[in-house]
Parts: structure tokens; sequence; C-alpha cells
């Protein structure tokens, strides 16, 4: 990902017991889109149907570069996520429902680019 032409920042975090959330800025929604297409990010995506029991997807626009705090993330994603298939959902999920947080997740990782920015 720090690769991606496009990417202006990112954050991996983790939500107890076994949450994992990450959080990225793009140039454009064509930048992303050409991540999210790209072939080593499908390739994950395609083992995260047996690996997760619940997962989930939220997109927006914003001004500005700066990544969301772990809060406003949360509420994104309560308020405008989407589900994604899994092969063994938990009993929210396959009600389609977002299984409630309860705390925001805990930030790690930060992932800037390794290329200059666009």
């Amino acid at each position: 990902m720090r690769r991606a032409p496009g990417l202006l920042d990112g954050q991996l975090a983790f939500e107890q017991p076994l949450g994992f959330w990450t959080v990225t800025a793009w140039n454009d929604e064509a930048a992303m889109r050409a991540y999210r297409n790209a072939d080593a990010h499908r390739r994950a995506m395609a083992k995260l149907l047996g690996w997760c029991d619940e997962a989930s997807v939220v997109h927006w626009q914003q001004d500005g570069r700066e990544l969301p705090d772990m809060p406003e993330a949360l509420r994104r994603m309560v308020a405008e996520g989407r589900l994604s298939k899994v092969k063994h959902p938990s009993p929210e999920h396959a009600a389609k429902q977002l299984a409630p947080a309860r705390t925001a997740p805990r930030p790690g990782l930060r992932l800037r680019p390794s290329t200059p920015r666009a």
C-alpha cells in the first residue's frame, strides 16, 4: 500500500478482542479504486472471506489530507458502513447488522507513502 500511487496517508488500528481496521486517505477516488482493484489487494481480500466473521467498509470524501481520528472513523462506519461478504458470518453479520463496537479502535502502524505525493 505504501507504494500505491495516490496514497496520502494510512493507519492500521486494533479493536479488542480481534478487530482490525485500515484507515486510508487518497488523492482521489480513482487512486483508491486503482489500489483496491490491484492484484495484491484482491489476493488479501480473498483471504478475508475465510479469516473474518465480520467485515465492513465505508468511503467518504473530505477536505484536507488528514486521516480521521479513530472515534470519527468508528462513527462513520456505524452510520454509513456497508457489510462485506464473509464465509462464516457472526449472527450480527448474518442479520446484516454492523456489530456495535465497544470502543474506538486503538491507532497502530502508520502507512506513510513511500513514493512522492502526487
